[in-house]
């Protein structure tokens, strides 16, 4: 239901949809170092811009790189020509990894549906529900990124799905 909602926008639209919603993620970002993003597919609120405005900001990004099946690693995004296309076609960086000790302040998550109570339905391989559930020591906080018309009354969850503490 959520793809055929998507697919009714032109891109043009996307982008010009997805604006507002940056603007209103920037102020959350104040006083915050280093963020977890994700460099957007053509049907998801259009970070390109914005993950350069961080880097302008001073702000330290990393990106989500797959490894396996079932793993993601978080690498350091400098600039679009630190991105080289990964699995699934989505562009991924090349820079250094994580370092295991290092503090995240926020992370930006994607997603095809969220609720009110900050559920998060993905793209069924779990690879955020993963990451997330990894990040304890100290938990960032999960800012869900969406269209509006990608907010619904309830998201079917299981087990291993791990809540946003807010959905923008």
């Amino acid at each position: 239901m959520m793809r055929q909602k998507k697919g009714q926008f032109t891109q043009q639209q996307l982008c010009e949809l997805s604006l507002p919603i940056v603007a209103r993620i920037k102020p959350m970002l104040a006083g915050v170092k280093t963020i977890v993003a994700y460099y957007s597919l053509p049907d998801e609120v259009d970070t390109h811009g914005f993950i350069d405005w961080l880097i302008a900001e001073g702000k330290t990004v990393y990106l989500p790189k797959v490894i396996s099946d079932e793993y993601m690693v978080l690498c350091r995004y400098t600039g679009a020509e630190s991105l080289c296309e990964g699995v699934f076609g989505i562009m991924e960086p090349v820079g250094e990894e994580l370092l295991a000790d290092e503090a995240i302040d926020v992370v930006l998550v994607p997603g095809m549906a969220f609720d009110g109570e900050g559920n998060r339905l993905g793209r069924g391989k779990g690879y955020y529900d993963r990451f997330l559930k990894s990040l304890t020591n100290p938990r960032p906080k999960f800012i869900g990124v969406c269209f509006d018309f990608q907010k619904v009354d309830m998201v079917p969850t299981e087990p291993t799905d791990v809540k946003v503490d807010v959905v923008v």
